[in-house]
């Protein structure tokens, strides 16, 4: 089930329209407004400083937070705008959606792999290469997977493994139509120069 989800903590603000939104940015904040589920649209900042680190992060409009603000209720929330000066390309207005707990969204998951000890292609000194540490999927707020597994019992040299080959939780499916790869199990460094080496001397024979 679901990890600990990050909180965003935020004020409310007093006040809409331009003059109210410049008024924030002057007191070092970025003006938004959470909107969704069934309450009013509600204008907030977060200090600016506070808003730029978590987008420099990466995936902050693909991000699951809990939305705190002083004397309201938690409330998840995910990003669907963030609007930028466009000469300094920095946040000068953010939009947040409220989520109920039947509503799907897109969120990044991480893969976790198990049973390495069993994939005789690793024993035989192979090496497990991961292409996605985390797959974007399309899940439900309310019952969000902390992370998705890959067995790698029975896996050889040469293995490669798609997400069609990993069982995803009930209701949960990849946002990527295509059979993407997550990895794939290499030959050793050393195992490869000898093949190579082989080929060069059958070709001069």
């Amino acid at each position: 089930m679901a990890g600990e989800i990050p909180d965003l903590e935020a004020l409310e603000r007093t006040g809409t329209g331009k003059g109210a939104a410049r008024q924030a940015r002057r007191d070092g904040m970025v003006p938004g407004i959470v909107f969704g589920g069934e309450a009013e649209p509600m204008p907030i900042q977060i200090p600016f400083n506070s808003l730029l680190k978590r987008l420099k992060a990466g995936r902050f409009k693909s991000t699951l937070f809990n939305l705190k603000i002083e004397g309201q209720e938690d409330v998840r929330v995910i990003c669907r705008d963030v609007q930028r000066d466009v000469v300094k390309d920095l946040p000068t207005h953010f939009d947040l959606m409220r989520l109920r707990r039947t509503s799907r969204i897109n969120l990044f998951i991480h893969v976790d792999f198990i049973n390495d000890d069993k994939a005789p292609g690793l024993k035989r000194g192979g090496v497990l290469t991961i292409v996605r540490q985390e797959v974007e999927l399309n899940v439900l707020a309310g019952d969000i997977p902390d992370h998705i597994t890959v067995d790698l019992e029975g896996k050889q040299i040469g293995d490669v493994i798609h997400i069609s080959d990993v069982v995803l939780p009930e209701g949960v499916k990849p946002t990527i139509d295509r059979d993407f790869v997550i990895a794939n199990i290499s030959a050793p460094r050393g195992l490869r120069a000898d093949d190579g080496d082989e080929g060069e001397e059958a070709a001069e024979e």
